[in-house]
């Protein structure tokens, strides 16, 4: 076992019987490089990466790749979940050198961790005019040993080029009604009508970018907003990329159509495309989008669930194949065989045709990704269909299972949070409010420094990692607690989110409004990342900028509302340009134009629901909802409020000037739709 058995990380412990003579990220390997004068190899992945696996069997595990390495290298891996910096620096130093990036990411680094050389994928062989990673390793050592002054240079260059990037902003103002119409523009440019989502393949789901729509359908009526927002919805559900089975999403679809996924599972994913179809039925009452929200929410708990109560990082896209190896999909794919051993031949037939599994396949192998493509055929016999789907969920469940990534991310988590808490009040599900509640006791216990300002990322068995909380783990975190304090009125979380909250403005905003992803005391890398685009998740800055929105409009004070329109200025100098890469910045625009709606519902415990679920439900991008009993002076919106007539009531105001309270729902709905 190498140095890495020690690890936290499942990624890391992956490699941790390698040949290799691995390091962790630290200053002992570099020093290492500099006693022994040889360069750096950074390898960086994550637990749920194909390809980051297929590079382990092929030359991490391989002894002469390993005595090469070892010999003329010290090699460095690194999780790119659990250290998000490390991953933004030098993916930002490989997509500029070659135009593109992914994992894994390889990159060969100075003693002085100045990166000199780029690439992700090698294969042991040279193929598709790929090096191998032999040759490549070779050319490096060469390259060193001959050419150092060339390499010096090269680095310097580099990372001087790094360093001197940043964000300025100038004078900073909000976006306002032109900038969400101009993004709303170039979005429906870029929508695939026929197929949904955005581009061409491969095909992410757009999570946030849906965020936005739905919010500015419900601030502007706009029906082509809304209409992206379904279409997108029923294609990504009906297509493989979505679990027919067990609910849930898969990372992304490698092709246009959304039919075959690449197959692990992300939290992230989940949470922010399960908050998604909730909003969704909150606009519409589709059933479909009900259906979804808590297939997910379902799939989050029962797979991802952790015996501490927080939520593990994804499942793997391979398993066991039933052959000794490992396949990507094996256990998600089927066969019109496998479907009759199951089944039996009729209820086989009905299956195939259900979910479009072929004697060609739709995947590799003569098996097929199971998919909804027929919109009729299911629902002519609907408690058969349920039948046959649940047998094949139970055999399923018997297969051999991917590997689960244990590591508890605080950001990850705190998105969860928000989503199980929304759809538990939703739709009446106490036991998914109670699972964000718990996700949440294990952000705040086990994440957070006892004064609750400063947080961990990751955790492992309820023990806290040694990596330091980033700009979306505060933002992402303080979203939960502000979406479990509206759903549940215990007002520790909304205390907790401004703790965090205060973190943000004190460690992690420039002079000039910008936010960077690490704090001010955090490792000094080549460069202090910062970047406001969102990617899979939304961006720690605009994450920030939608936390700090709400918490303002919570407290009344307004220097979380400043920083918040302040960190919007990024989105209105690119909505027009980059509308597919700002979708949550987007969103908490739609909030900041549209509001504050402030809403104190005032009540007894057990007196408030009907007036609580309306307020949940009206679906203002600008609403904030604070529920407590009558007298309570530890939430701002709610202090000096009473009831009306011995009655619950619920207090709405909007742009700094209030109504006359009411006390009937349908009166508050009316209040919050207008």
């Amino acid at each position: 076992m190498n140095r890495l058995a020690d690890s936290q990380s499942p990624y890391l412990l992956q490699h941790a019987a390698n040949p290799v003579d691995w390091w962790p990220w630290g200053p002992e390997a570099f020093q290492e490089a500099r006693r022994r004068d040889v360069p750096v190899l950074l390898s960086v992945g994550y637990a749920a990466c194909h390809w980051c696996h297929v590079m382990a069997r092929e030359s991490f595990e391989d002894e002469a790749t390993a005595r090469l390495l070892n010999e003329h290298f010290v090699a460095v891996k690194v999780d790119r979940e659990e250290r998000p910096d490390v991953d933004a620096v030098y993916m930002e130093a490989v997509q500029a050198a070659t135009g593109q990036g992914g994992w894994p990411m390889t990159v060969f680094l100075t003693p002085d961790a100045e990166p000199f050389y780029f690439g992700t994928y090698f294969p042991p062989a040279p193929r598709h005019g790929m090096p191998s990673f032999g040759q490549v390793l070779e050319g490096v050592r060469t390259a060193w040993e001959d050419r150092r002054g060339e390499v010096s240079d090269v680095a310097s260059r580099i990372s001087a080029d790094l360093a001197g990037r940043g964000i300025r902003l100038g004078a900073p103002r909000p976006p306002g009604a032109e900038e969400m119409g101009a993004a709303l523009l170039g979005l429906t440019k870029d929508f695939d009508a026929s197929r949904g989502g955005f581009g061409g393949a491969p095909k992410f789901p757009p999570s946030m970018v849906l965020e936005f729509l739905l919010r500015h359908h419900a601030r502007t009526g706009s029906e082509g907003a809304l209409q992206m927002v379904e279409a997108t919805c029923e294609a990504m559900t009906r297509g493989g990329i979505y679990d027919q089975l067990g609910g849930g999403f898969a990372r992304y679809a490698v092709d246009a159509e959304w039919v075959v996924p690449h197959f692990e599972k992300m939290l992230y994913d989940n949470a922010l495309l399960g908050r998604v179809h909730a909003h969704l039925w909150r606009a519409t009452g589709s059933g479909r989008a009900r259906r979804v929200a808590l297939e997910t929410a379902d799939f989050m708990v029962r797979e991802l669930g952790t015996p501490e109560g927080g939520f593990a990082s994804a499942l793997d896209a391979d398993s066991d194949d039933g052959q000794g190896g490992h396949a990507e999909g094996a256990y998600y794919v089927w066969t019109p065989a496998q479907l009759a051993e199951v089944l039996g031949e009729e209820d086989a037939r009905l299956a195939a045709a259900c979910f479009h599994v072929t004697d060609e396949g739709t995947f590799e192998g003569g098996a097929s990704v199971l998919q909804l493509p027929d919109r009729e055929r299911p629902l002519t016999d609907a408690a058969r269909f349920e039948s046959v789907r649940r047998r094949l969920f139970e055999a399923r469940s018997a297969r051999p299972r991917p590997e689960r990534d244990e590591k508890v991310v605080a950001a990850w988590n705190g998105l969860a949070v928000a989503a199980l808490a929304e759809t538990g009040a939703y739709f009446d599900r106490p036991d998914l409010v109670e699972a964000a509640r718990g996700a949440a006791r294990l952000l705040a216990e086990v994440h957070t420094d006892r004064d609750g300002r400063r947080l961990v990322r990751t955790s492992r068995d309820g023990t806290p990692g040694g990596s330091a909380g980033v700009l979306e783990d505060y933002a992402d975190v303080a979203e939960g607690y502000l979406t479990l304090y509206a759903v549940t009125g215990e007002a520790d979380w909304l205390r907790r989110a401004g703790l965090l909250l205060d973190t943000v403005l004190e460690r992690f905003a420039g002079d000039d409004g910008t936010l960077f992803d690490t704090a001010d005391d955090a490792e000094r890398l080549i460069r202090r990342p910062q970047d406001p685009t969102d990617n899979a998740v939304p961006s720690g800055w605009n994450a920030a900028a939608g936390a700090l929105l709400t918490y303002g409009a919570y407290t009344g004070e307004h220097r979380y509302r400043q920083a918040a329109e302040r960190a919007l200025g990024v989105v209105r100098e690119l909505a027009s340009r980059a509308p597919r890469f700002l979708g949550w910045g987007l969103a908490v625009g739609e909030a900041l134009l549209d509001g504050p709606r402030e809403v104190a519902v005032v009540g007894e415990p057990g007196r408030t629901g009907e007036l609580h679920r309306a307020a949940l439900l009206a679906g203002a991008p600008g609403a904030v909802v604070a529920v407590g009993p009558p007298g309570t002076d530890d939430v701002p919106l709610l202090a000096g409020r009473g009831l009306v007539e011995g009655r619950p009531a619920a207090y709405v105001c909007r742009g700094f000037v209030c109504a006359a309270p009411v006390t009937d729902p349908d009166a508050l709905e009316t209040a919050l739709t207008g």
